[in-house]
C-alpha cells in the first residue's frame, strides 16, 4: 500500500522504520513544522523530518493539517492509508476523509485508559502497575476510535516515562504493521471501545513537575519517574531551581522533615511525609548533571532544604 507517515518525535521512529522496511511504500511523511529547541534556541527538523531527509521521502510540515494546500497535496499523493505515532495536532475530518483507508493512530495505553496526550507519564504517576499500547482508526473524537489491536506491557517499580515509552516504541511498530498488513487483506474489523473505564492524560507541565515533598515518598517517587525525562523533575534549592533524577524510598533512612535534606559522604536523603527517598543525580541550573553525593560535598550550607 502507498502509506503517508504521520508523526514528530524520536518515539515514532520505530514504526515509521517498521513501514519503510515492510512490503509497502512510505510516500511522505507529515510532521511538525521546523522548531526552536535547547538553549541556544536553534531551528531544527523534528526526528521524523530528519529521518526522512536521509532517506529522500518527501516531508509535509503544515502548521495545521486543515490548510488546503496539504489536503490537496495528501489527495495527489493518492495514499492508502496514514499511519499516526505522536504526530501532535489534532486532524480535521476533511483530511481524514482522504484517504481510502483512512488514519491509524498507535496510542500508547490500553483504551479507554489514558485517552489524551501523554498516557505513558499519568499510567506511571498514577502507579498503575500494568499498561500497553493499542492501534486505532481515527476519528474527530480524543481517542475514541474503535480499536484494531492491543498489546500489554508491565510497569516496573524503577521505570520512568522514558524507559517505558521506548519498550511501547518498539513494541508497537510491530503491532502497527501487523494492522496495516491486515487492513491491506481485508482480515481485521475495529473493536468499539467500551463505556466504562474512560480516563484521560493531559500534557503534564513543568508545574506538575515540581516535587511535592509533603506527598508520601511512593508518591514523590511515582511523580519523579513520570516526568523524566520531560518535562523533568525539579524543586527550589536556595532560590533556584534544582532538577532531580530518579530517586529511591528508603525506609532505613534517617528520620526527615518534608524537604529537610541529609548529608553523608556517599548519599543524600531528603524527607517526605513518610519515609526520606534517597536521591542519585542532581542538576544545578546552567551546570551538568551530577552525582548527587559529589554536589552534597560542594554544599556550604549546613542544614539544606529543598522546597
Amino acid at each position: 500500500m502507498r502509506i503517508v507517515f504521520a508523526g514528530t518525535p524520536e518515539v515514532a521512529l520505530p514504526t515509521l522504520e517498521a513501514l519503510h522496511g515492510s512490503d509497502h511504500e512510505v510516500v511522505a511523511v507529515l510532521t511538525r513544522p521546523d522548531a526552536r529547541t535547547g538553549r541556544g534556541r536553534k531551528v531544527s527538523r523534528s526526528p521524523v523530518a530528519a529521518w526522512a531527509d536521509d532517506h529522500g521521502v518527501e516531508v509535509l510540515t503544515p502548521a495545521k493539517p486543515r490548510e488546503p494546500e496539504f489536503l490537496d497535496r495528501l489527495r495527489e499523493l493518492d495514499a492508502d492509508i496514514v499511519p499516526v505515532v505522536a504526530y501532535g495536532a489534532l486532524v480535521p475530518p476533511a483530511a481524514l476523509e482522504i484517504p481510502r483507508l483512512g488514519w491509524i493512530n498507535l496510542h500508547f495505553s490500553l483504551l479507554p485508559a489514558w485517552r489524551g496526550a501523554a498516557p505513558v507519564q499519568h499510567a506511571v504517576l498514577a502507579g498503575d502497575e500494568m499498561t500497553g499500547a493499542c492501534v486505532f482508526q481515527l476519528e474527530a473524537g480524543l481517542d475514541t476510535g474503535p480499536v484494531y489491536g492491543r498489546l500489554t506491557e508491565p510497569i516496573e517499580a524503577t521505570d520512568t516515562s522514558g524507559d517505558l515509552l521506548g519498550r511501547l516504541a518498539v513494541a508497537g511498530a510491530r503491532l502497527t504493521l501487523d494492522v496495516v498488513n491486515a487492513l491491506e487483506a481485508g482480515i481485521i474489523v475495529g473493536e468499539p471501545q467500551p463505556e466504562d473505564g474512560i480516563s484521560y492524560a493531559p500534557k503534564l507541565t513543568v508545574d506538575d513537575a515540581r516535587v511535592r515533598w509533603s506527598d508520601p515518598a511512593f508518591a514523590v517517587d511515582r511523580r519523579i519517574r513520570a516526568v523524566t525525562p520531560a518535562p523533568g523533575a525539579w524543586t527550589e534549592f536556595e532560590g533556584q531551581r534544582l532538577r532531580l533524577g530518579p530517586v529511591r524510598p528508603d525506609p532505613e533512612g534517617p528520620r526527615l522533615a518534608p524537604g529537610e535534606v541529609a548529608l553523608a559522604k556517599k548519599t543524600v536523603h531528603v524527607g517526605t511525609a513518610t519515609d526520606p527517598v534517597l536521591l542519585h543525580e542532581v542538576q544545578p541550573a546552567g551546570k551538568k548533571p551530577m552525582d548527587a553525593a559529589a554536589w552534597g560535598r560542594g554544599l556550604q550550607t549546613e542544614s539544606p532544604v529543598f522546597t
